[in-house]
Parts: C-alpha cells; structure tokens; sequence
C-alpha cells in the first residue's frame, strides 16, 4: 500500500488504457477493500488482457466462465459482466470524444482538484463532482459507478489531490 500510495496513487492520469484499469478495479472493489484488489491486481492485468477495452468488448461465455474459475481475481458474475459491458461503452466514449481522458476531465474542469485536508478523517467519500460523474456514467450505461466508487477512481488517477498536507507529495 505504502508503494502504491508513494508511486501512484493520486498522480494525474492522461492514459485511457490506465483509466479503463481504474475504472474496472474500482468496480471490482466494490463491497471489499482496495488492499484486496491492489493483492490482485497483476491477476486482473493477466486475466483481462492488460485492460484492453477492444478485446473485453469481444469476450464470449466460454471467457466469462475462464474467469468465473479465476481463483487470481473476484469471481463475482455481476462484475465480470460489468468489466465487458464498460468496455464496450467505454469505446463508445472514446469514439464521442476522441479520448475517454478528454470526456473524464471534464468533470473536475480538465485540472486535478486539489483539497487542503489535514487528516484523512476529513476526506469524503462523494462530492457533487463524483455525483455528477457517477450519473453521466449510468446515464451512459457503465455499470458499478456509483459516485462513491468515482469519488475513489478521481483520487486513484489524481483528478482530486486528497494527499494530507503534511504528505510529502501534496
């Protein structure tokens, strides 16, 4: 976590294969903790063709049930389904926009918001800009985006900056 967190975590993202990653994981998240994700994420790479949303956008049953045997990763259906139908809105995207990183920005206004919080007590876990993201997202048909898991998604990929004051890389 501490190297996740040192290395990764909050730094601004412009990679729409890395946001499709965020995107998919966080989902995966969903009811369990990022730790468990994070311990399996070199699995999902494996698993999901290194989160290459024009080939999830193709997987049939037969790699549905590949992966519902994936002891590697969360065997949860639901999000299994999830991850292939998000890649294929997720290209939808891409096509309206010319890049799924110019439509994601636009919700904090193409700059990484950046809070002023002195313990991550204070850190909340939705603001209205993940509200709004999360009800674009559904409206568009992205499943497993409620606006807590974009909240946790715009920090992952350092659209917010929730780094405390005192951490070395606020």
């Amino acid at each position: 976590m501490v190297e996740y967190h040192d290395k990764e975590w909050g730094k601004p993202v412009h990679d729409d294969r890395v946001f499709f990653e965020f995107l998919i994981l966080e989902g995966a998240q969903a009811g369990l903790s990022w730790e468990t994700i994070l311990s399996k994420r070199e699995n999902y790479r494996r698993a999901f063709d290194r989160f290459d949303a024009a080939k999830i956008a193709r997987y049939d049953r037969r790699k549905v049930r590949t992966l519902l045997a994936d002891a590697g990763i969360v065997r949860n259906r639901l999000k299994i389904s999830a991850a292939i139908s998000n890649a294929q809105t997720f290209l939808e995207v891409q096509k309206e926009f010319g890049t799924f990183d110019y439509y994601i920005w636009q919700f904090v206004g193409g700059r990484p918001k950046k809070n002023k919080w002195t313990t991550s007590r204070r850190v909340p876990a939705r603001t209205p800009e993940s509200d709004a993201m999360s009800q674009d997202l559904k409206r568009r048909g992205f499943r497993f985006v409620g606006t807590t898991i974009c909240y946790a998604f715009m920090q992952a990929t350092g659209m917010v900056n929730d780094h405390a004051r005192d951490c070395f890389y606020y």
